[in-house]
């Protein structure tokens, strides 16, 4: 794998606190917000969840998963797998005191799990910052010249990370 671009994947998505995650239903694919517990350096995951939730049980039945993430100039896909963590100390370690409007109880509630989702493959667009007038510069020239415009590694990429 290549360690630049995997790390140009987290330098995109590192600051999010909610990513769009995606799972298979029985009607098709379901997506819903969900905010992000961790978020490791190899784009490994934890999300917080309800036991009773109908995730779980799409999870149950396809682990396969996307996250997505985007602001006004980022955006990132990553594709692997979930499972149900129910590690009692996880879920004490990464609480954070605004999930309570989820859990009431707090993070002693039973219902409680973490999504741990494991990455396996991953792209990214950054048009942010010094990204942002590469971009510029690159569509004005691509006009210009009637020719699409050409990006870099550092601006757009698939990552295989497993």
């Amino acid at each position: 794998m290549d360690k630049i671009k995997e790390n140009n994947l987290y330098d995109v998505v590192k600051d999010f606190d909610d990513a769009m995650l995606v799972t298979h239903s029985a009607r098709g694919i379901h997506a819903r917000p969900m905010a992000i517990a961790r978020l490791d350096e190899s784009m490994m995951a934890y999300l917080l969840t309800d036991m009773n939730s109908i995730k779980v049980e799409e999870i149950r039945a396809n682990p396969n998963a996307l996250l997505t993430f985007q602001s006004a100039r980022k955006f990132a896909t990553v594709s692997g797998e979930l499972t149900i963590d129910g590690d009692r100390t996880l879920i004490e370690t990464l609480w954070k005191e605004i999930w309570k409007v989820w859990f009431p109880i707090g993070k002693s509630d039973p219902n409680i799990a973490l999504l741990k989702f494991t990455p396996s493959e991953g792209e990214f667009w950054n048009n942010a910052g010094m990204q942002g007038f590469k971009y510029v510069y690159a569509a004005a020239k691509a006009y210009v010249s009637g020719e699409r415009p050409k990006t870099d590694a550092e601006q757009h990429s698939k990552v295989n990370i497993t």
